[in-house]
């Protein structure tokens, strides 16, 4: 099969085709043929320094991915051969989803959204999921709550402003003013321009703060909290402030594979209160040029990766 492998660890340059062996399925795994890939900070994060659980040989970054069960290993009984899904297996250890075939457990994969295309189901999975665990499981958001969502347009943050809003609250985004009207069509109620104002100036009384950004503006996060607040930081618990107010609560998420998540995300994107927004979509054989784009850090949403 065609996958793009890391020849060794450092710039896109270090991204190459090359033809390697088709896995196979084993006890409760499905084979699939990947129709399209997502791309995520972590990839090319990874890519840099090898900083992952575990490597395959050879190493083949990328998680999300959305295509066609061809297989099924013993055991598997949620899928059959044709079936289309879509999902992150294995994160934080490789899945290789920059290939045309991958295999994951059955369980780390959901169907896919119908309405949807491969590309925009291959945008949802990692980013998605990151944002439902946030708001869902971690920071609990009730309705009427207030949440500011961080790097609002980016790809985190224009599923975590969506799913906020699903879940009731009030969302505050930070973009830059060429996103704003972006932001608000996805069901932001304010939007703030961080180039122009400081958030801290411009909001306060804040109930959860979603921050992919980390560093100087979780610290700067914390003043907007009201008591009881949460601030989640995605990036690492690095980034989790040292010293915290009494009565505010910081932690880190780390997405984990979500069979029962990917099916919530389902339900919203077929009600029309999720949808993924793809910024560019380039051939496999472009990956390293994916990287660069990402890399700059001015990306809408998503990029992804078609394999077909």
């Amino acid at each position: 099969m065609r996958a793009v492998v890391v020849e060794r660890w450092g710039g896109p340059e270090q991204l190459v085709e090359r033809e390697t062996e088709r896995p196979e399925p084993g006890l409760n795994e499905v084979l699939v043929r990947v129709h399209a890939a997502g791309v995520n900070p972590v990839d090319w994060k990874t890519r840099a320094t090898g900083v992952v659980i575990e490597w395959g040989a050879p190493p083949i970054v990328g998680w999300d991915v959305s295509g066609t069960v061809e297989a099924v290993g013993p055991g598997v009984g949620i899928f059959r051969p044709g079936d289309e899904v879509f999902g992150m297996p294995l994160f934080p250890r490789q899945a290789g989803g920059y290939a045309e075939y991958v295999v994951a457990p059955a369980r780390h994969l959901a169907p896919k959204p119908a309405s949807l295309s491969h590309v925009e189901a291959a945008a949802l999975p990692l980013a998605a999921l990151t944002a439902w665990q946030t708001l869902v499981d971690a920071a609990r958001v009730r309705p009427g709550e207030r949440v500011l969502v961080h790097a609002a347009a980016g790809g985190v943050g224009h599923f975590a402003v969506q799913i906020a809003k699903a879940r009731g609250a009030y969302v505050i985004g930070t973009a830059s003013a060429a996103k704003h009207e972006l932001v608000r069509e996805l069901g932001a109620d304010e939007v703030i321009d961080y180039r122009e104002v400081r958030f801290e100036d411009a909001v306060l009384d804040v109930d959860v703060v979603i921050d992919a950004l980390g560093g100087e503006t979780a610290e700067r996060s914390l003043k907007v909290l009201r008591p009881g607040g949460r601030l989640i930081t995605l990036p690492s618990g690095d980034d989790v402030p040292a010293v915290v107010p009494d009565g505010v609560r910081a932690s880190f998420v780390l997405v984990e594979p979500d069979h029962l998540g990917l099916r919530e995300i389902t339900a919203l994107v077929e009600s029309g209160a999720l949808r993924p927004v793809v910024d560019t979509v380039l051939p496999l054989s472009e990956a390293a040029k994916a990287h660069e784009l990402g890399e700059r850090g001015r990306t809408t949403g998503k990029i992804v990766l078609s394999v077909v």
